[in-house]
């Protein structure tokens, strides 16, 4: 029996297993420096929130979308309290994670140097409930000035909602009323809530969230109530005075009829024949 090509085969299939273990070494150094260990989220993850094992995968993630500050073992995310929500899949970033030993609630999710304060509010306060955490207000104040006339104004542009009563997330975009609406403030933006709530009311304008732009006003008071009312009158009547110089409408009974000139005929003279000798001429009958 001929074992030349058995021999060839063999040869072949210990050459072809090499050149695969070859590639397939390869590839994966060649993977492994394109990508990175990254701690992600394997469900949605409120605010608050303190991580356990069950939370926290480590996946591949690609150096090409590189992250700021991501964690890349689950025994670091570990035991922490996350200070923003956290979609399913999205990294667990150190920057997404309070400072280690917060306990959780409230104060895990306040940032450095910032302050929570709890605005007192009904439905008209409150914007009918549309205030929920993570949503941006400004605070306008409604105070006496100096001469004892009520003035309203923005005091405060840009505050963030932590909380809405006792909750410091929310899944919903629908309205909540409530009694109270928990704030993200400097301490002096605290002093100057409590200082306006003291001496009169206080009311929340919801702004977009993109909106970042600071606007200055100069407040808004009855006077100028009474001298807007009277800009209006004034529009209005103008309005009406230009609309009465018009011209009426004249209907077609209304409307003088032209009577055209008569028309006189002309007078028509006739003219006989005369043949005088050799020559012939018209003359008048009359």
């Amino acid at each position: 029996m001929n074992k030349r090509p058995v021999l060839m085969m063999a040869v072949a299939a210990a050459v072809a297993l090499v050149s695969v273990s070859v590639a397939a070494v390869w590839l994966q150094k060649k993977d492994e420096k394109s990508t990175i260990k990254v701690v992600v989220a394997t469900r949605d993850l409120q605010i608050g929130t303190r991580l356990q094992p069950s939370m926290l995968e480590t996946v591949s993630w690609p150096v090409s979308a590189p992250i700021k500050s991501p964690l890349n073992s689950t025994d670091k995310a570990y035991d922490r309290v996350i200070n923003m929500p956290v979609l399913k899949g999205e990294p667990i970033l150190e920057t997404k994670l309070a400072a280690l030993g917060q306990q959780g609630g409230l104060s895990s999710v306040l940032k450095d140097g910032k302050r929570a304060v709890t605005v007192k509010v009904n439905e008209i306060v409150g914007v009918a409930g549309f205030a929920l955490p993570g949503n941006y207000v400004d605070v306008m104040a409604n105070i006496p000035d100096k001469d004892n006339n009520p003035v309203s104004k923005i005091v405060l542009e840009r505050i963030q909602v932590l909380a809405v009563a006792q909750d410091v997330a929310s899944n919903e975009n629908k309205p909540r009323v409530v009694s109270a609406v928990t704030l993200e403030v400097t301490p002096q933006e605290a002093e100057i809530i409590d200082l306006a709530r003291s001496v009169g009311a206080l009311s929340l304008v919801l702004r977009s969230q993109i909106d970042a732009a600071s606007v200055e006003t100069i407040g808004s008071r009855k006077a100028d109530l009474l001298e807007r009312t009277s800009q209006l009158g004034k529009q209005a009547a103008d309005a009406s005075s230009r609309a009465g110089k018009t011209e009426p409408v004249q209907t077609a009974a209304a409307r003088p009829v032209k009577r055209a000139n008569p028309v006189t005929p002309p007078k028509v003279t006739e003219k006989l024949e005369v043949i005088r000798g050799m020559s012939k001429s018209q003359e008048s009958a009359e």
